[in-house]
């Protein structure tokens, strides 16, 4: 019996260091990491010992023998990554010898025990391993990290578990998680356990966590920096591109951002900015996040009621009209953008026909004389017509994918009503009543430091903020929208490794006469009377928690940020010791 990687992997590379016989590809030191849609196990050399499994943070990894229904199509996509020249890489490296495996082994070696007489969390730190040694005449940095998603905390987790810094975990909201709590679709459960993995260092002895601090609002860059021999920013993409079209402006046009942020509970999405009382809805864009919105549309109320969907999301999504989804791809089906896992995972949806509008001969051309691992050979089995746009939605639910074809204009009077598209053949009207652009994040300008204009980052040096000594950025506002929550893991680990650089060089600024915890403490109490801090987001999960057991829920999210600061402060008692 082997293993096999499924849909949820999130490619941080985390079994591939605890892999005893290096059969898990791609690895980070191989040049396709990061570009394929998933890592692979190898069949012919996993040894089914479940280390993989054990150590998988997203629960991404079974036996093939217990794969059911849809599940049962990862084997045989394991497999296929190494049938060609595809894996050549691979097994070359794996050649070489487990060294590389063994390294990342020893470094990824976790440093908290559960304690069985504390309950699951309860975790006993161990001191900390130098694998990027500082001199021994160091004295412990201390290092702000703004953002508390994956990206952030994956940085945090560098320097806690190899160095003996003293790490500020800030963020703008009341509560952490980032991409996680607000970016994870609510029916991928097993993605949001990596949230648990980085909550053990919430209550590490050396983090101090200052939740609903905004950076450039409550206090400034200048002012973190002071406090600290350098600061992280891992703010993410938050914003998002635009169509650049006639009416996209109307009531009803919006993006994907905001509603995965509603129907995530993001406190700064209204309950009510959704309207669903449309029967079609067009999403511009085919990548995983348009897969996202479009299954949670047309998703089944009762299922996704066993989830941690926003209160006021399910109870629109009951008593809403949508019964049709039209995903709208510029390109062709060999070039669409979502990942192979994701698109199986949406064949599979119950209830839910998925049909490819055959309107271009082109599309139909791709499809069928695609590659065994092509994008389009994963719809050689997905039903292909020419669809009738002048009539309203067919009984049922349904998802149309409707390759070239771009949005041209935006038309309606008092909100959306049709979506002009446009291919080489001409322009086709799509009647619809709400419009949803899911063509990419965009990061947004941190207050005073340089930015990027056109690509929406902060100009760096491999982390190093150019021109700023003591800054760096780590995820998505370094690198832009890129790669999923594993991706952070290699990037934070080159921002982390060059702060260290620089540590010991000698090109940290020099500590300013405000340095240290308790000034930096007094600054933030007087700026805003909203903080968090990690007591307050034990009450809060506790709170969420709670409110879901009845349901039979995992959680119910505080949707505002008066509840969720209100509820931090329940069991919540300020102050430096604890």
């Amino acid at each position: 019996m082997t293993y096999a990687i499924t849909q949820t992997c999130c490619s941080d590379a985390t079994c591939v260091a605890v892999c005893p016989v290096n059969c898990i590809h791609p690895t980070p030191e191989e040049r396709a990491f990061g570009s394929t849609d998933m890592l692979y196990i190898d069949p012919k050399a996993c040894i089914d010992c479940g280390a993989c499994a054990d150590a998988c943070p997203v629960d991404a990894i079974f036996p093939v023998e217990s794969l059911t229904g849809p599940r049962k199509e990862y084997a045989a996509l394991n497999a296929a990554y190494y049938e060609d020249g595809d894996a050549a890489e691979a097994e070359a490296a794996a050649a070489a010898g487990p060294g590389a495996a063994a390294e990342a082994e020893a470094a990824a070696e976790p440093v908290a025990a559960r304690s069985a007489d504390h309950g699951p969390n309860f975790h006993v730190w161990g001191e900390p391993s130098f694998s990027r040694v500082l001199p021994s005449d160091f004295a412990p940095l201390r290092v702000a990290v703004v953002g508390t998603g994956p990206a952030g905390m994956y940085a945090a987790q560098d320097l806690l578990l190899h160095t003996d810094a003293e790490v500020t975990l800030v963020d703008r909201l009341p509560v952490a998680g980032g991409l996680v709590r607000y970016g994870v679709a609510p029916d991928h459960p097993a993605t949001k356990k990596v949230g648990e993995t980085f909550s053990r260092f919430h209550d590490h002895p050396r983090v101090r966590m200052y939740l609903g601090l905004d950076v450039g609002e409550d206090i400034t860059t200048e002012e973190l920096a002071a406090h600290h021999d350098a600061v992280v920013y891992a703010v993410g993409a938050s914003a998002d591109r635009r169509l650049a079209v006639p009416g996209e402006d109307l009531p009803g046009s919006l993006s994907a951002t905001a509603f995965v942020a509603w129907y995530n509970a993001h406190p700064e999405v209204a309950p009510d900015a959704i309207d669903l009382s449309a029967e079609r809805v067009v999403v511009v864009g085919n990548g995983n996040v348009a897969l996202d919105v479009a299954r949670i549309l047309l998703a089944d109320p009762d299922a996704l009621a066993r989830t941690d969907i926003a209160d006021h999301a399910l109870a629109a999504l009951r008593a809403g009209k949508v019964r049709e989804v039209v995903l709208l791809g510029r390109r062709g089906p060999e070039d669409a953008a979502y990942t192979v896992p994701e698109m199986l995972a949406l064949k599979h949806l119950p209830g839910v026909d998925l049909v490819v509008d055959d309107h271009d001969p082109r599309i139909g051309e791709a499809i069928e004389t695609a590659g065994p691992k092509g994008k389009a050979a994963i719809l050689g089995d997905v039903p292909r017509r020419s669809v009738d746009w002048t009539l309203p939605p067919e009984d049922g639910r349904r998802i149309v994918l409707r390759f070239h074809s771009a949005p041209a204009e935006v038309l309606g009077d008092d909100r959306v009503r049709t979506v002009r598209t446009e291919n080489a053949a001409g322009t086709r009207d799509i009647p619809a009543g709400m419009l949803l652009r899911a063509i990419g994040y965009r990061g947004a300008r941190v207050a005073d430091l340089p930015f990027d204009e056109t690509a929406g980052t902060i100009p760096h040096e491999a982390g190093r903020v150019v021109g700023r000594p003591g800054t760096y950025v780590v995820g998505w506002i370094k690198r832009g929208p890129s790669g999923g929550i594993g991706a952070n893991r290699t990037c934070a680990a080159e921002t982390v490794g060059t702060l260290l650089a620089d540590a010991v060089a000698g090109a940290l600024p020099a500590p300013s006469p405000a340095h240290g915890a308790k000034p930096f403490h007094r600054l933030v109490r007087r700026r805003t009377t909203h903080l968090v801090d990690a007591r307050g987001l034990g009450a809060i999960e506790r709170a969420e928690t709670a409110r879901g057991a009845a349901d039979g829920r995992p959680r119910v999210k505080l949707a505002t940020v008066g509840e969720l600061v209100a509820a931090s402060k329940r069991r919540s008692r300020w102050g430096l010791a604890r």
